[in-house]
């Protein structure tokens, strides 16, 4: 089984830096994978690096990524 990273759009803070703004590539979140919760709810499960997100609520970065880590088969079992 491989893990990849799949980008899904990208966070920011807002002009007046007072909220974050999440920007989600709408082809992305259509192909993305999801999961279902015993209730039967459907989500799509995202990340973003901690460390980024700090950074970026201390000013020192812009923006940072959304992800989803995509598990598949590994390369010998995919052939």
């Amino acid at each position: 089984m491989t893990t990849e990273t799949k980008l899904m759009g990208f966070v920011r803070r807002s002009k007046n830096g007072g909220a974050l703004k999440l920007s989600v590539s709408q082809n992305a979140f259509e192909s993305a994978e999801r999961y279902v919760t015993s209730d039967g709810t459907e989500y799509v499960g995202m990340i973003i690096n901690l460390n980024r997100l700090r950074n970026l609520l201390n000013g020192e970065q812009e923006v940072t990524a959304i992800s989803q880590i995509v598990e598949g088969p590994a390369a010998e079992e995919a052939s």
